[in-house]
């Protein structure tokens, strides 16, 4: 693997664990909720709840279950860290 290679691979890594590593303790409830599931929204999920039908519609949507909707690695731990962040802030859906 040449020189170059190398480097753009780092590079991409650090990048997108950045992504990952984002620090939401700033941010409110209501922008967190926003942030996971707009992330669910660009891949297809079917919301249920009303609220998010509300905000995020059902048109083009795939996928009913949360668990089959395809994700990134990157974009699980983007939902993770949203989730750890909700938790802390004791925001609720």
């Amino acid at each position: 693997m040449s020189a170059r290679l190398v480097t753009a691979a780092l590079f991409l890594a650090a990048s997108t664990a950045g992504l990952a590593a984002q620090d939401y303790s700033g941010w409110s409830c209501r922008d967190l909720w926003l942030e996971r599931n707009q992330i669910y929204k660009d891949a297809g999920y079917c919301f249920s709840t009303p609220r998010a039908i509300r905000t995020f519609g059902n048109a083009g949507c795939v996928y009913d279950r949360q668990g089959d909707v395809p994700l990134s690695n990157t974009q699980r731990r983007i939902i993770e860290a949203i989730i750890r962040a909700e938790r802390f802030n004791g925001c609720t859906d």
